[in-house]
This record gives C-alpha cells, sequence and structure tokens, in this order.
C-alpha cells in the first residue's frame, strides 16, 4: 500500500527530526561555547537531509495513489498533513535551506553573548544575514501560496490565519486594553505588595520548580528541566526538554517560566502516542501550543486557589516570610506594570509587546524597513504601546527575544492567540466542570483530563477552528480573554 510507504517514510523523518531537536537543546544547554561552528554544520547537513527527505520524487506518485485506497477518517487527515509538509519543502531550494540553518545557528549563538553586553553593533551583521535569508524564503513561499511574504511565515505557525485577520483582532484589542491597563494600575496604586527577601540560590529554586512540575502532571519518565539564556521547551513527546533562567534575587520569574514551559510540555507528552512520528500527530499550531503554555501560567497559575497551593511549597524551600502569604502571592502575581521584558509582562499588558513586535517583523519581512532601523523602531513603539523608551538600551529592547536570531519569523502572534484560546478554553471547561477555584484546589486532574480530551488528544487531526469550535462552542473570539481580564483585575 503507498499509504504504509508513505507512513515509513514520515517515520523516518521524525526520527531525524529528533535527533535534530536533542542537538539544537543540547547546543542552547550543555555545548561548550567552542564546539558551535560544527554543531551549526552538523545542524545544517541535517536540515538538508530533512529537507530531502520531503522531496523524495517517490512522494507524488505515493500520494496520488494513496489517495485511491481505502483510507479511514484519520487516515485520510493524515495524508492530508503529509501533503502540507512535502508541499512546504518544494517551496524552498535546499541550499537556501542549509544557509537559513548555518546563519540561524551563527547567530543565535552570538546572540547569548552580544545580548547580556548590549552589543548591538556586533549583532546587526549577523542579523541582517539571518534577515535576508528569511525575505527570500517569504518571497519563495509567497510566490507558491499566492499569499504575502509575511502571510506566507505566518501560514508555518498558524495555518489559515492572515495578517489583516490579526489587524482585527488586534485592532479589537487596541481599542479597549490601554483603558483597562489604566484602571487597573489606579486600582492597584495604593496596594501594599511584598517582594519577596531572597537571595533565593539556584539548586533551591530548580527544586521548586520539579515539585510544582510534579504538581502539574509532568513525566519525567519522558522529559528533564535545564537551563539556558532563554527558556524553551523543545526535544519531542517522548523526551521533552524544558529549560528556564535563574536569577537569585527573584523567584517570581523563573518559577512562571518553569509553569509556562510545562503546559508546551503536557501538550507535548498529551499527544496521541499513535500518531506522534507522523506530521497528523504533532501540535495542531503554535497558537494552540501557546495556549496549553498560557493556559498553565496565566489561567491556572496565577489564579488564587493555586498560589494558595504554591505557598506552602515556597515556605518549604526558602523558609517563611511575609511575603510568600497566599493574599500577598495574589497580588504579586496580578501585579499590573508596564515593563521592557515580554517574558516577564504580566497579562494584562503583555499583548502590547506581542503586537510591537508583529508591526515590527510584518514590516522586515515586507521589506518597509531595514534591520538596522530596528532599536529606532523598537523604542517608538516601545513609548506608544507601554510608555517606556528602550533608547540606547539593546539588550532590554530589541535584543531580549531569541525567536528573530533562527529567523522565526510569523511566530509572534502565536502568543496572544494562545492567551485569547486559553481564556475561551477556560470558560468552557468551567461551563462544564464548574469553577477553577474548586478544581484547582480540589481536582487539578480534572483539569489536565478535559485539555487531554478536548486539545490534546487531537494533535493535527483537527483544523485549529474545527479544534476551537468543539472544545470552546465558538470561534476565535476575543470577548471571553477581555471578561477573563476585567474578572480578575476589576471585579
Amino acid at each position: 500500500m503507498s499509504y504504509t510507504a508513505l507512513v515509513e517514510h514520515f517515520e523516518q523523518l521524525h526520527h531525524l527530526q529528533h535527533l535534530g531537536a536533542i542537538c539544537g537543546w543540547d547546543q542552547a544547554t550543555m555545548m561548550p561555547p567552542g564546539g558551535n561552528e560544527a554543531r551549526a554544520e552538523a545542524l545544517g547537513t541535517l536540515a538538508v537531509l530533512c529537507h530531502r527527505q520531503l522531496q523524495d520524487t517517490h512522494l507524488p506518485d505515493w500520494f496520488a495513489a494513496a489517495e485511491a485506497e481505502s483510507l479511514t477518517p484519520e487516515q485520510g487527515v493524515s495524508l492530508h498533513e503529509m501533503r502540507r509538509a512535502w508541499r512546504d519543502a518544494n517551496m524552498l531550494p535546499a541550499d537556501l535551506v542549509r544557509a537559513r540553518s548555518l546563519a540561524g545557528s551563527r547567530c543565535e549563538h552570538a546572540w547569548r553573548s552580544l545580548r547580556p553586553a548590549n552589543d548591538w553593533a556586533g549583532f546587526l551583521p549577523l542579523f541582517e544575514e539571518v534577515l535576508n535569508l528569511s525575505r527570500q524564503a517569504a518571497s519563495a513561499r509567497a510566490e507558491a501560496l499566492g499569499l504575502s511574504r509575511y502571510d506566507s511565515l505566518l501560514e508555518q505557525y498558524e495555518p489559515g490565519m492572515r495578517s489583516r485577520q490579526l489587524d482585527q483582532l488586534f485592532g479589537n484589542l487596541g481599542g479597549w486594553l490601554p483603558d483597562l491597563i489604566r484602571q487597573v494600575q489606579d486600582r492597584q496604586r495604593n496596594e501594599q505588595v511584598l517582594k519577596p527577601d531572597g537571595p533565593f540560590p539556584t539548586a533551591q529554586q530548580k527544586a521548586l520548580g520539579l515539585e510544582v512540575m510534579a504538581l502539574l502532571g509532568f513525566d519525567f519518565d519522558h522529559g528533564r528541566l535545564d537551563v539556558s539564556a532563554h527558556p524553551f521547551c523543545g526535544g519531542v513527546g517522548e523526551d521533552v526538554r524544558l529549560t528556564t533562567r535563574y536569577d537569585e534575587q527573584d523567584v517570581t520569574q523563573a518559577l512562571m517560566g518553569i509553569i509556562h514551559e510545562t503546559g508546551h510540555a503536557r501538550y507535548e507528552q498529551g499527544l496521541p502516542a499513535h500518531w506522534r512520528k507522523l506530521p497528523a500527530g504533532q501540535a495542531r499550531s503554535m497558537g494552540v501550543h501557546e495556549s496549553q503554555s498560557l493556559f498553565f501560567e496565566m489561567q491556572l497559575a496565577r489564579h488564587p486557589a493555586f498560589l494558595a497551593r504554591l505557598a506552602p511549597m515556597l515556605e518549604r524551600h526558602f523558609g517563611p516570610q511575609p511575603a510568600f502569604a497566599p493574599d500577598n502571592l495574589a497580588r504579586l502575581y496580578t501585579r499590573v506594570e508596564p515593563g521592557f521584558i515580554r517574558v516577564d509582562a504580566d497579562e494584562v499588558t503583555y499583548p502590547a509587546h506581542v503586537m510591537l513586535r508583529f508591526e515590527i517583523e510584518r514590516d522586515l519581512i515586507e521589506g518597509r524597513m531595514e534591520a538596522r532601523d530596528l532599536p529606532e523602531r523598537w523604542d517608538q513603539l516601545m513609548q506608544q504601546y507601554l510608555g517606556l523608551s528602550t533608547k540606547g538600551n539593546h539588550k532590554n529592547g530589541c535584543l531580549q527575544d531569541i525567536h528573530w536570531t533562527d529567523g522565526s519569523f510569523g511566530y509572534f502572534p502565536s502568543y496572544t492567540l494562545g492567551a485569547i484560546y486559553a481564556a475561551q478554553q477556560a470558560a468552557a471547561m468551567q461551563r462544564q466542570l464548574g469553577p477553577l477555584d474548586r478544581l484547582i484546589g480540589e481536582d487539578l486532574p480534572a483539569i489536565f483530563g478535559w485539555l487531554q480530551q478536548h486539545i490534546w488528544q487531537h494533535a493535527s487531526l483537527l483544523e485549529t477552528g474545527t479544534l476551537l469550535g468543539r472544545a470552546t462552542g465558538q470561534a476565535l473570539d476575543p470577548a471571553p480573554f477581555r471578561l477573563h481580564l476585567e474578572q480578575r483585575y476589576l471585579a
């Protein structure tokens, strides 16, 4: 059967991608600095091998023959997702794939030292090469798909989403979010919030993080926690690699980073094992992926009921102090204050960080601005959206994120889409199971069971709109997100 041949072929591709994911994790966590050039070349070669696997000349004939076979509905979807992967690979020549992999590895590796040094001048030529190659890839994809250059990249992360829809969505948010931020800040102005008194040794922070991961159902037989310059979740479903970064003067941020990445990891671990090696068994989209991490971090972990469970853990690891009182933790983790760093942002100002990046990356890819203009444009939009200036402060401005270093343009909208999806899922879950405070306090497994049933087990077997509609009863809608923020911060 041709479908059987396709399954075997794509399972081989999965094994190559598995190796690439673990090599990439090692590059970000364990690899000595002197190994980067050799690792970059090895990953470039591996990227070409994966690309060639998707350009195998047998595939068109196998696809055509498989369509004539008697397939189950799920196998039919699987065939469609294989075709999507094949289509995407055939848009780009192998030499461009290799060049992008090399440039991304070099830029990302250099970023780890250039960002702390605030060295924009050193970063710029590396970034210009990444941007140039990303534009070439976007042009090739745009021509093949009949889309704009930016939309052709957006399609990689959120299939079916277009920038015109994002303009409408962000326009909706922009219509009410600034006023909400002002209202919440006015309400919180006279609140007394105690910051935990450090230091907080890294080893103890990691021990706390592992305990919280266990509470959240992470499977340590199929994953681990490490340290990197920028938190991420990588690896594969059978072997999920989480990372965070620690500040020994601040216990709050690393912990939320761990919880965020645990949401990603639970999704990966919850994908159906029998589909895991095929495109249909992968995560539906990055917006859906971010909805899981943001459900864990925002809907769940910042809820007063969860913080009440967290308080005794903090005391066990760091000793009692007034800042660890549940009511103070609730004020601390719902404090709304515009800041420079996206990954440290509260959930009310977070969308502003995403809108800023969306505007910039679209203009970069479409050729409406150049890499050298990035610091000035970043400063302009930070002042517009958050009232902060990053002039000369590159490490907390345009150098703060890892995504563009490897050419991941089109990814950032996934964060706000994820926040909206997460709010819709939380609202639907509570309609079916009852209020979150009871579930968090008494039955956390019921929460994970709902996510498994409605999100995780479907992988890419359903399109995003269908997945969201079946899980929540509605299409993409920012109204539940707005209601969530108003109830948490103004009620």
